[in-house]
């Protein structure tokens, strides 16, 4: 991340951006460590279980890239640098699961390394955050498609 490191998370949506079909946009990273044998979870706080770090792409971001790594940051308390660009992942969600706090999204994904794991960050207090195999983090994310999509557009070692 280019610019400063926030000691608190951003809250609300209302500088979210969204698509041309009213979908929420949503910037995520799949934080593989340098051998590429591990994936970062971090702790979901509505759901319980693991999640990938993503969120809002919000209006004063010039690109998902940066939202996604403001999201690692919040989340996870990562610096990282993106190496790849897993494009757009659809909200596999059946309409049941829609609420207005979880509306429809579309999910871009970065494959990214972990430059420094600080022990402070914004979320602390809420989210954990583990190192996984590929096969502990597909367990772990059996529940949510769109996250387990991601997974596997990775070069993490299957």
């Amino acid at each position: 991340m280019s610019h400063n490191l926030a000691a608190t998370a951003r809250t609300g949506r209302d500088n979210q951006r969204y698509g041309a079909q009213g979908e929420r946009l949503v910037a995520g990273v799949v934080p593989l460590s340098n051998d590429k044998t591990k994936v970062l979870l971090i702790e979901s706080t509505r759901r319980g279980g693991w999640v990938l770090a993503k969120g809002g792409w919000e209006t004063d971001e010039g690109t998902a890239q940066e939202a996604a790594c403001r999201e690692a940051w919040e989340e996870a308390g990562i610096v990282c640098t993106v190496l790849r660009d897993l494009g757009t992942v659809p909200d596999m969600r059946a309409p049941g699961e829609l609420t207005p706090k979880a509306p429809k999204a579309a999910y871009h994904f970065y494959e990214v390394r972990v430059d420094r794991e600080a022990p402070e960050w914004p979320e602390k207090h809420k989210r954990g955050r583990q190192w996984m195999s590929y096969q502990q983090a597909r367990q772990a994310l059996a529940t949510r498609p769109e996250l387990l999509e991601a997974l596997n557009r990775s070069s993490v070692t299957k």
